[in-house]
């Protein structure tokens, strides 16, 4: 048997392609992957067995929502956690378009679509095959159907609307209100958008303090979906409720709404939960780029948000899923903000209404007190004689009622007095005998201590400087000292220093 190289065999296989496949042909596939590079635009083209048994992926789920009718929006134990299902891919090939031919199809088929081709997307292509002895086989795009490709997404987006009417959160934005005074905006837009500008300085001009802050998300290519999504988290996660933040962007409940919000000093909110709406505005970009908006997992977010969500993103010619799952559907992100200016100037025209409703009720009560006071007063006169009179004639009732429980109590309390005084004499000459009595028992007593009476009786008292003299030594030589007798007095004076005790 012959053996042959690389490039011998790769060359009979490129021959024998040409020779047998030598036409073009027209393929319905899915787009697992599409990119361009230098003006090229390269593609993976993928068929999966859609009439075969589908498999779950592991460790790969989907939070589908579960409506909680308590709260009106779902929350994180509401939802229910719904395995990935794989389908089972059974055909695979690589696709090309050259630049001289990608030139003229992909605007035509982006005016025709209004999207761009990206991953995901069923399409119609005519091709031809072709072998590189270097690069392997793919097939060559010559032309594609937009008409097809439009079918596929009609018929998609019919399904993510029926599907979400089934889980019942189609209408969920619908049922909120945007309160009155929606002056704190959480807006959903690229920092450098020119939508995002205009709507800002649409804001700052009106007569309205409002207060934006921007929770930056891709708006356009094959990341809109998950970045919006991770805004609204991110919204969520500020806006302060009770409930708990769960994957993919479902929402808890029993939220409460924070007022404590402060202020950059660049104008911009940076309160802790204080939003009032939320705006997801676009523009600037190219129209061909709205396909991110036509998901569902975007949509089960939106739709189950517990605040109002607004939507611009800059087109007219057709409503996007996120259009119709929002509270609002606004044209361009300068008509959200006119929207929000209106909704405020509404707001200020009832509070302008009831003051004026105030006001005359207020004049119409101070006219029906005013005269009715008057005819009050008249009444007051009359009223007040008859009442004085009444008061007059209580008053000599009661004066006369007085001066008998007077009379009364002066005779009781004259008689107490009476009785008082008879007990008292006897008790007072009792008193006084008692302490005369008491009296001639001291005046005896008095008079037994007497020292006139021991001088009678032979005894002598002996003084110094007017003090009685009790032991000799207080009364040295030369020392005066004084006698007294029963019937006179003698000066002595000491000659002696001796002292003598009295048993001596």
């Amino acid at each position: 048997m012959e053996t042959l190289s690389l490039l011998e065999l790769n060359s009979l296989v490129r021959r024998t392609i040409e020779s047998t496949l030598n036409r073009e042909y027209w393929v319905e596939a899915e787009l697992s992957e599409c990119r361009e590079s230098r003006g090229h635009c390269y593609m993976e083209l993928i068929q999966y067995d859609d009439g075969g048994e589908a498999y779950p992926v592991a460790d790969a789920t989907r939070r589908v929502p579960t409506v909680d009718a308590a709260h009106g929006f779902a929350n994180a134990d509401a939802t229910r956690r719904v395995p990935t299902v794989a389908r089972t891919p059974i055909a695979r090939a690589q696709a090309k378009c050259w630049r001289s031919q990608w030139q003229m199809l992909q605007p035509y088929f982006e005016r025709t679509t209004g999207q761009s081709l990206h991953a995901g997307m069923k399409v119609r292509m005519r091709v031809y095959a072709q072998f590189h002895e270097a690069y392997g086989f793919s097939w060559i795009v010559t032309d594609i159907d937009p008409t097809f490709t439009m079918g596929d997404m009609a018929r998609r987006r019919k399904e993510i609307i029926a599907q979400l009417k089934a889980e019942g959160v189609f209408d969920m934005q619908k049922s909120l209100q945007i309160p009155s005074f929606c002056l704190n905006i959480a807006v959903i837009s690229s920092a450098t958008a020119a939508g995002y500008g205009d709507f800002v300085n649409q804001l700052a001009d009106s007569p309205f303090d409002f207060h934006t802050r921007l929770f930056p998300a891709t708006m356009q290519g094959e990341e809109v979906e998950q970045s919006i999504i991770a805004a609204l988290n991110a919204i969520y996660g500020a806006y302060g409720t009770n409930g708990s933040n769960g994957t993919n962007g479902t929402y808890g409940s029993n939220g409460t709404y924070g007022s404590n919000g402060t202020y950059g000093a660049d104008g911009t909110y940076g309160g802790d939960g204080a939003f009032d709406c939320v705006v997801i505005i676009r523009g600037g970009g190219a129209t061909a780029d709205l396909s991110g908006f036509d998901t569902l997992e975007l949509a089960e977010n939106v739709a189950q948000f517990p605040l109002p969500i607004i939507t611009g993103i800059g087109h007219d010619r057709d409503e996007s899923i996120l259009d119709m799952v929002s509270h609002t559907r606004v044209k361009t992100p300068t008509a959200a903000a006119q929207f929000l200016i209106s909704n405020a100037e509404q707001t200020m025209r009832r509070i302008e209404t009831c003051e004026e409703h105030i006001l005359r009720a207020v004049q119409g009560r101070m006219e029906i007190e005013r005269l009715r006071l008057a005819r009050l007063s008249e009444r007051i006169p009359p009223l007040f004689s008859l009442f004085r009179t009444r008061q007059e004639a209580r008053i000599e009732q009661l004066a006369q009622k007085l001066a008998v429980l007077v009379g009364r109590r002066w005779d009781k309390e004259k008689n107490k007095v009476d009785t008082v005084a008879l007990r008292l004499a006897p008790l007072a000459t009792r008193l006084v005998d008692v302490r005369r009595h008491r009296l001639q028992l001291l005046e005896q007593r008095a008079q037994s201590l007497d020292p006139a009476l021991l001088l009678k009786r032979g005894y002598s008292i002996t003084l110094l400087d007017g003090h009685a003299l009790r032991d000799p030594n207080e009364a040295p030589p030369g020392t005066v000292i004084e006698t007294r007798l029963a019937n006179g007095i003698l000066h002595s004076e000491v000659c002696n220093d001796q002292a003598f005790s009295v048993n001596n």
